[in-house]
């Protein structure tokens, strides 16, 4: 496994001095980063987290004492996250740990968390298992919280949206549910057969495809058989290849929904411009001013890695204030102290305000959703840039569709 080990230690745009016990205060404060940096939607986690890391270090750090970024490539393998997890308990003693955008992957670790005593955090995958694991056996899981949308709630923010740009403003009357096969998309596609015919969008057929599908033109030549106004989307380890096989084809439906690696502003790129047109749920965007945090945080992020941040950037980004804020709380890195401290979290960060649900929920240890918390926006790709379209009140354009996208008359 490839192990490299950075110490953030320069400038940035936010910095806040943290007030910590000053017991080792030269010592750093060592926090983990478990993720698939070979992947599209997984390089920007360990970016991300340096990036806090270095404007908090820049600030001062945690009373004098510097917060290391420790990162792990996983190499998208759940083994491999394993011993990583393992080793930065172990033997690179962090404090808490960000890891991975796979749900498998997390599922995997979690138990770990439990058995380590490891606080972790997830700040990409989906799974509403991860915080079903935290309210049904709460004293073991408690260290783990959920950084991103459980499953369910991306299902609703989808079919809400759909609501007004599918039935409302397009006049779409039905559609054709495909998802890949995978942990996080069966409660994503179980809601999906709920709140889209409920919004107005009858489904006229569900696929399910392996995340390992090179050729998509069977499914395509399905979907057209169909005959459905819109495709909606569960998609994250696949995305280039049916993105491009989509306007290759000319493919009439848009394609609207979950496409993680859509998110990324090298899709563009990767797909050779056939993103064009295609709809995709985030938390945050580039060109909304989500929060006061969120635009420059995406300006500073360009600046220094080439790039818009993918939605994954910008959790970790977060993710690692709040471990910080946690670590200053509570006064030590006793995980049972700062798993307190993060209970009672109140952070803006890039994403929205960010407060964790308690141990009785249904989704324990999972972020509040709605109004004055954390809500989900819808983005077209449009001539090479991701443009905001939903909801309206902080819509940066208007939906755009390639000509041979055929709408409802």
């Amino acid at each position: 496994m490839r192990i490299s080990h950075s110490i953030a230690l320069l400038s940035g745009v936010f910095g806040f001095a943290l007030a910590a016990p000053a017991a080792h205060a030269a010592d750093p404060i060592k926090i983990g980063v478990i993720a698939e940096t070979s992947a599209i939607s997984g390089v920007g986690i360990p970016n991300g987290a340096k990036m806090a890391a270095e404007e908090i270090n820049k600030a001062g750090g945690i009373n004098g004492r510097m917060i290391e970024i420790v990162d792990y490539d996983d190499h998208n393998s759940a083994s491999d996250a394993v011993r990583a997890f393992q080793r930065a308990a172990q033997q690179d003693k962090v404090a808490a740990v960000i890891a991975s955008y796979i749900s498998e992957v997390v599922l995997a670790l979690e138990p770990w968390a439990g058995r380590l005593k490891m606080p972790m955090i997830t700040p990409g995958a989906a799974s509403n298992e991860i915080t079903k694991r935290v309210h049904d056996d709460y004293d073991h899981m408690k260290y783990v919280f959920h950084g991103y949308l459980a499953s369910t709630q991306i299902a609703d923010v989808v079919c809400e949206a759909s609501k007004t740009l599918m039935v409302n403003d397009l006049h779409m009357k039905t559609a054709v549910v495909m998802s890949e096969d995978a942990a996080w998309t069966i409660p994503l596609d179980e809601e999906y057969l709920k709140c889209l015919p409920a919004g107005g969008l009858k489904v006229v057929d569900h696929i399910r495809l392996s995340p390992d599908t090179t050729d998509f033109t069977p499914i395509f030549n399905k979907v057209e058989g169909e005959k459905p106004d819109v495709i909606v989307t569960g998609i994250s380890h696949v995305g280039v290849q049916p993105t491009v096989q989509w306007q290759q084809q000319q493919v009439p439906m848009p394609m609207y929904g979950v496409s993680s690696q859509a998110t990324n502003s090298t899709f563009w790129k990767d797909t050779n411009g056939a993103a064009d047109g295609v709809i995709f749920n985030m938390v945050s965007a580039p060109d909304v001013a989500v929060t006061p945090k969120t635009i420059p945080f995406a300006k500073t992020y360009q600046a220094k890695y080439g790039n818009l941040p993918g939605y994954a950037a910008y959790t970790s980004y977060d993710d690692v204030y709040m471990w910080a804020e946690a670590i200053r709380k509570a006064g030590s890195t006793d995980p049972d102290k700062i798993v307190e401290a993060m209970e009672k979290t109140d952070h803006v960060g890039t994403i929205g305000r960010i407060a964790f649900l308690p141990k009785g929920d249904t989704f324990a240890h999972g972020m509040r959703i709605g109004e004055g918390y954390i809500t989900g926006l819808m983005v077209q790709w449009q001539k090479g840039n991701p443009v905001t379209v939903w909801p309206a009140n902080v819509a940066t354009g208007k939906m755009i569709f390639p000509a041979f996208t055929k709408l409802p008359q």
